[in-house]
């Protein structure tokens, strides 16, 4: 079952209202897309974007209801202006961005991202195009394979690690590189010690540090004056990517401290609504225990 994470605090920051237009960059399980919707009734409209079409077609079975109020389109968020302008959603009230993966892609292990039950090393979003995991895993060289460890997933035995795939490979499935990673370096914490590779292996696959970058001047461009942004990160990098980016954007002034003059002529577009961070309270980590690493950050478009 999908619960959609910092649900209250989503309903509270974008505060959608009768009439408004919202787009949601990542449906996954439509819980957000489905509150934005109820709240928003009789005549909010949503534009759902998702990379995996099989959350879109999950998504179109969850909203029926709604009818033509909610448009959802296969497609990554990389093209969110383009397809906001397309469909109608330019300006929005609202753009809602969730990082985290959808418990129904962790559940099928035909997909590959988790190491609960074993399936293949696939781990892209869209399974059409691009590569899978398996192939990073077995072809990167393994100082690279290392560097893909330590930089997507903050994982310190990233060279013990590589080093030990490299000695067995090929890995085919999810249970046998979960269990290589965990005879490579034991069990010393509360995870298992192969959650941060499967991380970093899927942030890799994706290009999810890079689509952020690309999504998040889209994002502000399509909001119209006083529209807001929320942003739900799982992953330290994409946290920091967000913060910096609403840092710069929240700033009248971008020259470097020594010029004596502002010659850049950067005006602020956000004002930050969030200074530090919302997280999960008790109750909901305790619900939903995949919460705990979620953080959310919201600016409002000036």
């Amino acid at each position: 079952m999908h619960i959609a994470v910092l649900y209250d605090e989503i309903m509270q920051w974008l505060q959608p209202r009768p009439g408004g237009r919202y787009v949601d960059g990542t449906l996954g399980g439509a819980g957000h897309s489905a509150g934005l919707l109820a709240a928003s009734s009789p005549s909010g409209r949503l534009l759902g974007l998702d990379a995996d079409a099989a959350a879109i077609a999950r998504g179109r079975e969850a909203l029926a209801s709604y009818g033509e109020r909610a448009v959802l389109v296969p497609s990554s968020f990389v093209h969110l202006k383009s397809l906001a302008q397309q469909h109608g959603f330019f300006p929005a009230e609202g753009v809602l961005l969730d990082l985290g993966l959808s418990s129904f892609q962790l559940a099928d292990p035909a997909r590959g991202f988790s190491f609960q039950e074993d399936g293949p090393l696939d781990m892209r979003f869209d399974t059409s195009q691009g590569a899978p995991a398996a192939e990073l895993v077995n072809e990167l060289p393994e100082a690279e394979l290392a560097d893909l460890f330590w930089r997507y997933g903050e994982e310190r035995f990233s060279r013990r690690i590589a080093r030990a795939i490299v000695a067995r490979r090929p890995v085919t499935t999810t249970r046998e590189l979960a269990q290589l990673v965990e005879r490579a370096v034991g069990r010393r914490e509360r995870i298992h010690p192969a959650t941060r590779i499967f991380q970093a292996l899927r942030i890799a696959v994706n290009r999810e540090l890079e689509a952020l970058e690309l999504v998040l001047p889209q994002a502000l461009e399509v909001l119209a004056p006083g529209g807001r942004l929320a942003v739900i990160s799982f992953h330290s990098g994409e946290d920091r990517i967000v913060k910096q980016f609403l840092a710069h954007e929240a700033k009248d002034c971008i020259c470097p401290p020594e010029l004596p003059a502002c010659v850049c002529d950067h005006r602020a577009t956000v004002r930050i609504l969030t200074r530090k961070p919302v997280m999960p309270g008790p109750e909901e980590q305790e619900r939903n225990p995949r919460s705990r690493s979620a953080r959310l950050r919201v600016a409002e478009r000036l």
